[in-house]
């Protein structure tokens, strides 16, 4: 048996069979194989259930964008170039958003493909920056909500939410920007 079959995995007679060989069971196949692998590598509950939160949440705000787009170039069809502009911003804006929603996913799967450690611990804090991430997004988009469209709120969150609609719009965007930022910090810290 020479090296490279031990790498491919060969049986004994030289036949190929059909059980997936340790290479394969040590790899994923891009963004999309990066989610399942990370999902049965990691030992976190916290984190597999922020695989599946944050793959819905990611294939909701992708779509949400990539009708954004679609919506933009039909009612700016046949117009001048600059607004071409906005076409292209759209399409940044989404990237900006789903780049976080992925990272702690891509993060974890590279980090137990490379076998750098199976720290349950890197998972969960990685898990609680990418919730903290999604919930950031939602309040990011409070402050952004026209007056005329703002609804009055009562109970126990009402509070907050009145004090989330007293802030300039720019404020929103703080909060999803350092949520991101916490993402990167809690991996770098954790290396």
């Amino acid at each position: 048996m020479t090296e490279s079959d031990d790498i491919v995995g060969s049986s004994p007679a030289g036949e190929h069979d059909s059980s997936p060989s340790a290479a394969d069971e040590n790899t994923y196949g891009g963004l999309f194989g990066a989610f399942p692998y990370a999902f049965r590598q990691s030992s976190s509950l916290l984190f597999k259930s922020y695989v599946v939160a944050g793959g819905v949440v990611t294939l909701f705000v992708a779509l949400l964008f990539v009708l954004g787009v679609i919506e933009i170039i039909s009612v700016t069809a046949g117009t001048t170039a600059t607004l071409a502009l906005s076409r292209s911003f759209v399409a940044l804006l989404g990237l900006l958003i789903v780049i976080p929603l992925v990272a702690p996913v891509l993060l974890v799967a590279r980090r137990h493909r490379r076998r750098i450690g199976t720290d349950t611990r890197y998972d969960r804090r990685l898990a609680a920056a990418g919730f903290l991430f999604v919930g950031s997004l939602y309040l990011g988009l409070i402050p952004t909500v026209p007056p005329e469209h703002q609804t009055a709120t009562d109970g126990l969150l009402a509070p907050l939410v009145e004090g989330l609609y007293a802030l300039p719009a720019a404020v929103g965007l703080s909060f999803p920007v350092v949520a991101a930022v916490t993402i990167y910090l809690v991996h770098r810290a954790s290396r």
